[in-house]
C-alpha cells in the first residue's frame, strides 16, 4: 500500500501519538494545532509530552511529519483529516466538544474532493450523526465521517498504536471505512466493523469496565484489610479463571489519568440525559474517590495525629511511564496531608507538581524526598522504588514506616529490613504463607 497523506488536527498526546505512528507506516502526516508555540517547539524536534519512545518515533519519521498552525496547509491535498483534540469534562459532567466543533467549523467549504473526517477523539454517543448533520447542513456531501477511537495507554502508547488488540471503524459510508481500516493494513489486528453511534460506545463502555474492575478490587481489598485475607493472593486466584482474566484488578489507591475518571464520568452524564441513572457507574466513581483517601487512616493508625509529621510521597503521575498529572491520586492525597497540617515531601522522576501543591516540597531524589521522614507513601509504581526498604532509607528516616499503595513490595522482606509496613488490602502482620502459589 503507498502512503496516503493525512492531516492530524491537535498535537497534543494522543495527535502526536497518532501522527508519528502513521508515519512509522509510510504516510505523509501535517500535525496541525492552533497554538504556534507549540508547533514551533516541534519544529525543533522538542517533544512537549513524556512518552517512551515518541521522540525518536518522531525524529526518525521527520522527512513525513510536517507541523503547522494553518488549516489550509494541513488540509491541502490530505485523503484522511484526523480529528485529535482534547475533550474534557464540563462542570455539568458532559464532555466539551467546542474544539472538535472548532475542527469542523473550519473545514473549507469549497473542497473539490472528497476527503474522509476521521474522529480520533473521545467523544460521546451521537457525535458523529451531529457531525454529520452539520457537515450536511453546509453541503459538504463530499467530506466523509468515520469514528476511529483510540485506545492508547499512556506509558504503552506506541505499542498500543502498532500492535493494537483490535482497531475499531465506524462509518456511515462503507467506502469510507475502507479508507480508514487500509491506513492500518501492515499492522497484525483484527478490524471490528460497526456503525459510528457502536463505534463511540465501544470506546465508552471500554474505559468504564476497566474501570469498575478496579473499583471492584479497591473494594475487595478494603474487606480483606477486615477479615485478614491478601488481596494479591485473592486476585491471582480470581485471575487464573478463564471467564475472568487477571488485568486490572492490581488494587491500589485509586485510578486517574485524562481516560478513565473523564470517560466513565461522561457515560453515566449521556445516560442520565438519555432518561437512564447508571447506578454501577455511579458507585465505581464514588468508590475510587474515596480509595484515594485510605492513605490517611493508615497514616494516622501508625501515627496518631498527622500535624508536625514528615510525609515522604513517592512517585506523583498517576501511573509510571508517563508526566501526565490529570486526576492523579498523588494531587489528593497531597492535599489532605497538607490540610492535616503535615510537612509533604514529593518526589517523581518525570511528573512535577510544583505548580499544583506550592506548598508541598518536590525533591530531586528519594533520598532528600525520605530524609527525616515519619512514612513514607509509593503513590506511583516506578520501578525505582522496588529496592525502596534498604538499609539507607532506614537510617534516613526518622520512622521507618512504609505505606505501600500499590502493593508493588514484598512485606516479608520489608519488616524484616526493620521496616513497619502497610499494604493496599493486605493483612498488617505476617500470616502464614502469604501471597497464593499456584503448581
Amino acid at each position: 500500500m503507498s502512503g496516503r497523506r493525512i492531516a492530524v488536527f491537535g498535537a497534543g498526546y494522543v495527535g502526536l501519538v497518532t501522527g508519528a505512528c502513521f508515519a512509522e507506516l509510510g504516510h505523509q502526516v501535517v500535525l496541525r494545532d492552533v497554538l504556534p508555540e507549540k508547533i514551533a517547539a516541534l519544529e525543533r524536534g522538542e517533544i512537549p509530552i513524556y512518552e517512551p519512545g515518541l521522540d525518536e518515533l518522531v525524529e526518525r519519521n521527520r522527512e513525513r511529519l510536517r507541523f503547522t498552525t494553518d488549516v489550509a496547509e494541513a488540509v491541502e491535498g490530505a485523503e484522511l483529516v484526523y480529528v485529535a483534540v482534547g475533550t474534557p469534562p464540563t462542570y455539568s459532567g458532559d464532555a466539551d466538544l467546542s474544539a472538535v466543533w472548532t475542527v469542523v467549523d473550519e473545514l473549507p467549504d469549497d473542497l473539490d474532493r472528497r476527503i474522509v473526517l476521521v474522529m480520533k477523539s473521545t467523544v460521546p454517543v451521537g457525535t458523529g450523526d451531529k457531525v454529520r448533520a452539520a457537515l450536511d447542513a453546509r453541503g459538504l456531501k463530499n467530506v466523509g465521517y468515520v469514528s476511529n477511537p483510540e485506545f492508547l495507554a499512556e506509558g504503552t502508547a506506541l505499542h498500543d498504536f502498532m500492535a493494537p488488540d483490535r482497531v475499531v471503524v465506524g462509518g456511515f459510508d462503507p467506502a469510507d471505512a475502507d479508507a480508514v481500516a487500509e491506513l492500518y493494513s501492515k499492522l497484525d489486528a483484527p478490524i471490528v466493523r460497526t456503525d459510528v453511534s457502536s463505534a463511540e460506545m465501544i470506546k465508552m463502555a471500554s474505559n468504564a469496565f476497566l474501570s469498575t474492575r478496579i473499583s471492584f478490587i479497591n473494594e475487595i481489598a478494603n474487606v480483606c484489610e477486615l477479615v485478614g485475607a491478601d488481596v494479591t493472593a485473592v486476585a491471582e486466584g480470581m485471575g487464573l479463571d478463564h471467564r475472568l482474566g487477571k488485568h486490572f484488578l492490581k488494587a491500589g489507591i485509586g485510578f486517574g489519568g485524562s481516560c478513565f475518571p473523564k470517560d466513565i464520568s461522561a457515560l453515566k452524564q449521556l445516560a442520565g440525559n438519555s432518561g437512564y441513572h447508571f447506578q454501577l457507574l455511579s458507585s465505581v466513581i464514588e468508590v475510587n474517590e474515596l480509595q484515594k483517601r485510605r492513605v490517611i487512616g493508615k497514616l494516622q493508625k501508625h501515627l496518631g495525629r498527622l500535624r508536625g509529621t514528615r510525609i515522604a510521597l513517592l512517585g506523583l503521575a498517576f501511573k509510571p511511564g508517563t508526566d501526565d498529572m490529570r486526576e492523579a491520586p498523588s494531587l489528593v492525597l497531597a492535599s489532605r496531608l497538607l490540610a492535616e497540617g503535615a510537612q509533604v515531601r514529593t518526589w517523581d522522576p518525570v511528573a512535577s507538581a510544583v505548580d499544583l501543591l506550592p506548598t508541598a516540597t518536590q525533591c530531586d531524589s528519594i533520598e532528600e524526598a525520605i530524609d527525616g521522614a515519619n512514612a513514607a507513601v509509593i503513590v506511583t509504581e516506578w520501578s525505582e522504588l522496588a529496592d525502596l526498604a534498604n538499609p539507607d532509607v532506614r537510617e534516613r528516616m526518622a520512622n521507618p514506616l512504609i505505606i505501600d499503595g500499590r502493593n508493588m513490595l514484598d512485606p516479608a522482606k520489608v519488616r524484616a529490613a526493620g521496616f513497619a509496613y502497610e499494604g493496599i488490602g493486605r493483612p498488617s502482620h505476617e500470616t502464614g504463607l502469604g501471597a497464593a502459589t499456584t503448581g
